[in-house]
């Protein structure tokens, strides 16, 4: 009880605190429950629960998101699952999704509000990994009594958010546990564990938007397998990662304008006629390849006479 009332007064020293909460972004959440949630940390509470019909919308709005992460969740699952933690995916709002964690864990956790169907906001539970990953938009840890409740001080979480195929912030992915031996570098090991998973299943969300397309990547940043550009037929963009948005400075605006990858990724540039050329020629080297060097067969393919591509190929200097 004592540990608990400790709690509380040293959440509301730090908020009152101008310099704390600029330095801190735990305390900057501590200050966002009290002033605009109204919370008070002293309080004990679970999180806000959906009902049942509301958790089945709310899982139907997120269909791609929950079929794009399944593989993943299983497979972060039996990495971590067995160690006493619990994972969820949650949606924009918070709302918990899906869930993995062992049988024997199951009455901690549900008792803790860390099952599906709940909502881990800030505003319904004050500062946690899910609702401040949220509310920042970044990967954050939230080690035990940094936590806004003192419900909640033995608790520990990490989550990083997941975007969409525009960049949006669309989900969450979180790893909780309250074992007692976990310390703040062990939660440093599982976060990264946390923020790989969720790279993953944004890649997946961003393929399953842009089925039959190509995909490139952007040599960008310190992780450039997250910068990916969907890109046509015609080598026209369609849809780029936050990443590679980032790095290329690219939005919404430039990519519906149909801005070719070569311009994207800033190759250097062909004139006109060079590019028409150059054009024709991978077109040329296509059906060669496709027909084995047959010129004959590739002359089929392109619906022209073989005298006529041999001509093109000698002017190509494809010979």
């Amino acid at each position: 009880m004592h540990e608990q009332s400790a709690h509380a007064e040293h959440v509301y020293t730090c908020t009152q605190r101008d310099s704390a909460a600029a330095s801190s972004s735990v305390v900057a959440s501590w200050r966002r429950c009290i002033a605009m949630h109204q919370l008070a940390p002293e309080d004990r509470r679970t999180p806000l629960r959906l009902t049942d019909q509301e958790f089945r919308r709310a899982r139907e709005e997120s269909e791609r998101l929950i079929t794009s992460a399944s593989d993943e969740l299983d497979r972060l699952f039996t990495t971590t699952g067995k160690a006493g933690c619990c994972l969820l995916l949650t949606d924009r709002n918070g709302i918990a999704l899906e869930r993995r964690g062992a049988t024997a864990d199951d009455k901690q956790f549900h008792d803790l509000g860390l099952w599906t169907g709940s909502v881990w906001t800030e505003a319904s539970i004050g500062t946690n990994g899910i609702g401040t990953a949220i509310a920042d938009e970044r990967a954050i840890s939230i080690f035990r009594d940094q936590h806004f409740f003192c419900s909640n001080i033995n608790l520990s979480c990490t989550t990083a958010p997941i975007r969409d195929h525009r960049g949006q912030l669309a989900a969450a992915l979180d790893i909780s546990t309250c074992r007692d031996d976990v310390n703040e570098m062990t939660l440093a090991i599982i976060a990264q564990m946390v923020r790989d998973a969720a790279m993953r299943i944004e890649i997946n969300l961003f393929r399953s938007a842009f089925a039959g397309a190509r995909f490139l990547m952007v040599p960008a940043g310190a992780n450039p397998a997250s910068a990916l550009l969907a890109v046509d037929r015609h080598d026209l963009v369609l849809g780029a990662t936050r990443a590679a948005r980032v790095a290329l400075k690219l939005d919404d605006r430039r990519i519906a304008a149909g801005i070719p990858a070569a311009d994207a990724l800033q190759e250097s540039r062909l004139s006109d006629d060079e590019d028409l050329l150059d054009a024709e020629r991978a077109a040329l080297l296509r059906a060669l390849s496709r027909s084995g060097g047959n010129v004959s067969q590739a002359a089929i393919a392109l619906g022209i006479s073989r005298a006529t591509l041999h001509r093109k190929m000698k002017k190509l200097n494809l010979h």
